[in-house]
């Protein structure tokens, strides 16, 4: 099978691999048929091996790992003993070995730290990287690469794939870019940490309170700050997807201001053309920010839709 010809991003978070393939607006419909595979290779993958490894996670990170059976794949978060959101891992347990994947360029940084935090346990930690591969794959089909199992919010899930194979995931479903899938992730209102997130950023404040962080289980570095947050409700900031002047040819650069008359109460994060919506983003914003207020991002007038409650937390309800 031919390959389609690949624009490759040159800058950003997502430089090196596929923006996309000549034609992102069909891309993006692709998804609609229920088969499309985006190359994600420049993501960092990690491995934890040992007896102790899952109980040893479990006491690190905001996760429940203790009863992670294989095959069920999990989200969790390192934090700061502040209760900032440091380092996310998306992982699965084959039965003998965590694989987990992060954010570009970020391998190392956990891998350090992770290692560091081992002390007398049973548990190995290695940067995995140079030789693993991650694909996405849209929907659940059957394949003999390792999947984080169970869809994840954009109704597909990864694979980890031998780097000598790559060619050969790819080639399981037509290809799209990250570009269809960025406008994907934002349209569902899912953050990528680093990219939608800075160093103050508390797991409250971007909706991963059970997605990546359980309410229930024993203490974890940053837990105080969570939990206080969680009980008293109205965290410091919120997520919301911008709706963008479509009349305007250029994206936001991630990190402008959103301003509102005048005043700075945030900053943009991720931001893609969508094949519907048109140009939108995902933006932290103060929590008191008017949601029917006309902002401005780069002189360019934006409207903010809430993936946040502002008063979220034990004493309210989600609206959403």
């Amino acid at each position: 099978m031919s390959s389609p010809v690949a624009i490759v991003a040159e800058s950003g978070l997502d430089a090196g691999v596929p923006w996309h393939y000549g034609d992102p607006m069909r891309e993006q419909r692709l998804f609609g048929t229920g088969a499309a595979v985006v190359d994600l290779s420049h993501r960092g993958v990690l491995t934890l091996t040992g007896p102790d490894r899952l109980g040893w996670l479990h006491s690190l990170t905001t996760q429940h790992l203790t009863d992670l059976r294989p095959g069920v794949g999990v989200t969790t978060l390192v934090l700061s003993p502040q209760g900032h959101v440091e380092h996310v891992l998306y992982g699965v347990d084959d039965g003998t070995t965590f694989w987990a994947h992060t954010e570009p360029g970020a391998a190392p940084a956990l891998v350090a730290w992770l290692d560091r935090m081992r002390f007398m346990m049973r548990v190995e930690v290695a940067d995995r990287t140079a030789d693993t591969a991650v694909v996405w794959q849209l929907g659940d089909a059957p394949s003999e690469f390792l999947a984080r199992g169970g869809l994840d919010s954009l109704g597909g899930r990864e694979l980890f794939v031998p780097r000598d194979r790559l060619a050969e995931a790819l080639d399981l479903a037509p290809r799209a870019g990250t570009w269809a899938l960025e406008a994907r992730r934002i349209e569902a209102g899912v953050p990528r940490i680093g990219l939608d997130t800075d160093h103050r950023t508390i797991p409250n404040e971007i909706g991963l309170l059970g997605v990546g962080v359980h309410l229930d289980k024993g203490c974890y570095r940053g837990q105080e700050t969570v939990a206080r947050v969680h009980t008293l409700g109205r965290p410091p900031r919120r997520l919301v997807r911008l709706l963008l002047d479509g009349s305007v040819d250029t994206l936001p650069t991630v990190g402008s201001a959103v301003e509102l008359a005048g005043r700075s109460i945030g900053f943009v994060g991720g931001s893609a053309r969508h094949h519907e919506l048109g140009p939108v983003a995902l933006a932290l914003v103060k929590r008191n920010t008017d949601p029917e207020a006309e902002l401005l991002v780069d002189a360019v007038a934006a409207r903010a839709e809430t993936l946040v409650d502002p008063d979220i937390g034990l004493h309210v309800r989600p609206r959403l």
